[in-house]
């Protein structure tokens, strides 16, 4: 696949489409047959990713999430997303859900892409402090989360469950006070030349 990468926010009626939701069941299916951590342990079936993807999108409008895809032409090459924590205490707080990014995709930058969109999306919509969890085998996920400011502040030893696998669950997080503080839409910042994304 060749071609310059879009990226951009998608809202509840992009989201709805059935282009987008066939489009982005098939990434995800893929991705968690092959073995990808995404929270599925079988590839999640169309209807559950379309309704989970327009709910994320709904969301969106009143800057509780941002949902964004990347596209090389008009393929899909990549999703991700942050929802605001619901308990009222944590309302000034995000988490990045999904990031997820085509094989066939992979190594063109398009996960610093979403990354950056995401972290950048939060900031314009207040959030404090943006969360995120992953499998503790995933170290290129790892190392780009750490690019872009992100710090572990947490670690379940052997928690996460595939089979008779287990693996830790780590947590990273970053603090946007600053950035949001200052007013600024770059809130990204980091190694851009890490090869590793």
């Amino acid at each position: 696949m060749t071609g310059p990468v879009v990226v951009r926010s998608v809202d509840a009626v992009q989201a709805a489409e059935p282009g987008f939701t066939a489009q982005a069941a098939t990434l995800l299916r893929g991705l968690v047959a092959g073995g990808a951590a995404l929270g599925w342990v079988d590839p999640p079936e169309p209807g559950e990713v379309g309704g989970l993807l327009r709910e994320v999108a709904a969301a969106s409008a009143g800057g509780d999430a941002s949902l964004i895809g990347a596209w090389i032409g008009t393929s899909l090459a990549g999703v991700g997303y942050w929802r605001r924590y619901a308990r009222p205490t944590h309302r000034p707080h995000a988490d990045i859900e999904k990031v997820a990014v085509a094989p066939h995709c992979q190594g063109r930058g398009i996960g610093r892409l979403l990354m950056t969109e995401l972290v950048r999306s939060a900031t314009q919509a207040g959030i404090e402090v943006l969360t995120l969890d992953f499998r503790g085998d995933n170290e290129r996920a790892a190392r780009l989360y750490q690019s872009l400011g992100f710090t572990e502040y947490g670690r379940l030893p052997r928690f996460v469950a595939v089979g008779p696998a287990r693996y830790d669950k780590i947590f990273y997080a970053r603090d946007l006070r600053a950035a949001i503080g200052r007013g600024r839409d770059d809130a990204c910042s980091g190694n851009a030349d890490d090869p590793d994304d």
